[in-house]
């Protein structure tokens, strides 16, 4: 009997620790409409080791211009491109890379967000006032 509780514990605790995680439902763009600075990365979100970033994800009207993108030391700019939202994920294009990477959307204020890669790392965002 002991153990069937127990196991009963164990399985509420995944599934209620699983819904505190659970991804913000994507259904249109304008949900993440605004000028975002990357400010890191990390590779779990249990992880402690962190990735400063300087990208700056301005998404407007549709397009999406990433700019300060750090690269073999040096930085440059994406054009902007369009950016879709597709089974309720953010699509969002690279110049020269065909298809784009899709992000899920794991948590967005009026001054943060938080989205998640396709392997499981995750982008951490502040908002920059409107110019």
């Amino acid at each position: 009997m002991k153990k069937i509780t127990l196991a009963s514990v164990v399985l509420a605790l995944s599934v209620f620790a699983h819904v505190g995680y659970a991804d913000v439902e994507l259904k249109t763009k304008e949900q993440v409409e605004g000028n975002w600075k990357l400010q890191y990365t990390k590779s779990s979100l249990t992880t402690q080791q962190i990735i400063k970033r300087e990208d700056t994800w301005l998404m407007k009207d549709g397009n999406i211009t990433i700019s300060n993108i750090p690269h073999d030391g040096k930085h440059y700019d994406q054009p902007a491109l369009i950016y879709s939202v597709e089974d309720g994920k953010l699509k969002v294009p690279y110049l020269g890379r065909g298809g784009g990477d899709f992000f899920s959307l794991v948590s967005i204020d009026d001054k943060n967000m938080v989205l998640k890669g396709k392997f499981g790392e995750y982008y951490y965002f502040d908002k920059v006032a409107a110019k």
